[in-house]
């Protein structure tokens, strides 16, 4: 499987996600008029909503990690997006992270949980984390779970913030840790690119 051109994942990343949180914000302004800053932050408890995020990244990330030592099709889902990722720089690897996190959630949280509700807009939000094979099933449950937990926060918190920080602390962490799996800017990543299921592939993973 080669390596996607380099710079392409980057730009489409932009494009996606921008697209998302401009119609999040046409979307939330047609509905209210406005978008109130209280949707993203509570200016006397911000610091509450700041540990809230990133405690709901720190346990994701934990049920995640525990979760590839445990699954076979974890490992072999990591493999995959190693790939796809592999292209991006460290500066890449953190830019998209910060635009996923900030788009996803005024989309999803934002826009469409303010509209349809909490149901619909985790399902939604698992969904958009799915590909072909078992080993999508993976990443699209633990999607669902950290829509769960997201969603909750808006609830319980009434903003952003705290959904925004989680989500771009698990992202940060999981691109750059796969795109440096993948072999971004280094030969040595082709060791990765190893036929799935061989031997080798597995001890290097």
């Amino acid at each position: 499987m080669g390596l996607p051109e380099p710079g392409r994942l980057y730009r489409l990343g932009w494009g996606l996600y921008l697209g998302m949180a401009l119609a999040a914000c046409l979307w939330i302004g047609l509905r209210q008029g406005v978008i109130p800053l209280a949707l993203f932050i509570d200016l006397e408890e911000w610091w509450l909503d700041l540990l809230l995020g990133l405690g709901s990244g720190l346990v994701l990330l934990g049920l995640w990690w525990g979760t590839e030592r445990l699954s076979p099709l974890a490992r072999d889902l990591e493999r995959h997006l190693s790939l796809v990722l592999a292209t991006l720089g460290p500066s890449e690897a953190l830019a998209l992270a910060l635009l996923s996190g900030f788009a996803e959630e005024l989309f999803f949280r934002g826009a469409v949980q303010g509209q349809l509700g909490w149901i619909i807009a985790t399902v939604l939000f698992a969904l958009l984390h799915t590909g072909p094979g078992p080993a999508f099933r993976i990443w699209t449950a633990f999607a669902a779970l950290a829509g769960v937990f997201f969603g909750g926060l808006l609830v319980w918190r009434g903003n952003l913030l705290g959904p925004i920080v989680g989500h771009i602390l698990v992202n940060a962490v999981n691109l750059r840790r796969l795109a440096v799996s993948g072999g971004a800017g280094s030969p040595k990543g082709d060791s990765v690119r190893l036929p799935r299921g061989s031997a080798q592939s597995e001890k290097e993973s």
